[in-house]
């Protein structure tokens, strides 16, 4: 009888340990700090450090000839999360279209990137070449080429991706990926730049994050003051001792996250480079990654 007992007590942990057995090993990953990782704090060749959102953040003033790259592997070595939320905050170079960063496989392809001005474009193909480029999200009517801060989040689930700007607009666009996508972390991933493209990133950068899942997309707002002593830092200032208590109706406005993220046509007003490098190897100046295959 005990050994039959024994045998129930195997019987009830099987199915809990299939189920950590097929867990990916991304799951329960910690956050990613990218600007960290490309060793921004170091100031290498075209960073140095700048004013950021409020006058106590540091931000990193990018300019010709920055271009930063790491093995993507380095970054994520239990592999890219499926679903995943991008936290940036941000400033360019008014007028500016371009990477703020792209991921590619071993093989050249570009599989991962945002990029930032008039509109805002989210670039994704997964081990199956999905989406095709025709499919690739756009998000038009959203400008962040305006010379000023803005905070950026990214929320990345299933069959669609949702973009949301200063936590007062929020798009969902259609991200036509297979049921099981998979990203290639033996390329490289690269800052400010694409491989055989002129246009890179040039302005202020103050935060740069990739975390599993989309709940740190949704909750960003909750977490982080969007003022400074009573107004944004491209705004006056006003001559204050001490942060301003804000009655409830002053608050900024919360974003929570949908039951079902389904694509939507329409913004929505909430009310309320160092040289890529090959995989194996370190953070260090660019160098072409294989031959991209352009998306």
């Amino acid at each position: 009888m005990e050994r039959c007992g024994r045998c129930h007590h195997l019987l009830l942990l099987a199915p809990l340990l299939l189920a950590l057995s097929a867990a990916p090993a991304w799951a329960g990953a910690a956050p990613v700090d990218v600007l960290r990782a490309l060793r921004f704090p170091a100031l290498p060749d075209g960073v140095r450090r700048a004013r950021g959102i409020c006058p106590a953040d540091v931000a990193y003033r990018v300019s010709r000839p920055a271009q930063l790259s790491a093995p993507t592997r380095q970054l994520f070595p239990g592999g890219f999360p499926k679903d995943f939320s991008l936290l940036t905050a941000v400033r360019t170079r008014p007028g500016l279209q371009a990477p703020l960063l792209t991921l590619y496989s071993a093989q050249g392809v570009r599989q991962l990137g945002l990029e930032l001005g008039r509109p805002v474009r989210f670039l994704y193909e997964d081990q199956t070449g999905r989406p095709q480029p025709p499919a690739q999200p756009v998000f038009r009517g959203l400008s962040l080429a305006d010379g000023k801060w803005h905070r950026v989040a990214v929320a990345v689930k299933g069959q669609s991706v949702t973009l949301i700007i200063d936590c007062k607009k929020r798009v969902t666009r259609p991200l036509p990926r297979s049921a099981r996508p998979v990203l290639d972390t033996r390329g490289v991933i690269i800052f400010g730049a694409r491989v055989l493209d002129e246009e890179v990133f040039e302005g202020d950068i103050q935060e740069l994050s990739i975390i599993p899942g989309v709940q740190a997309a949704y909750e960003s707002c909750d977490q982080k003051e969007l003022e400074c002593e009573g107004g944004w830092r491209d705004r006056p200032q006003r001559q204050q001792s001490h942060r301003t208590q804000r009655s409830p109706k002053q608050q900024p406005p919360r974003l929570h996250r949908p039951q079902n993220q389904e694509p939507q046509a329409q913004v929505r007003e909430l009310g309320a480079p160092q040289t890529a490098a090959r995989p194996g190897e370190g953070s260090h100046h660019h160098s072409a990654p294989g031959s991209p295959r352009p998306m």
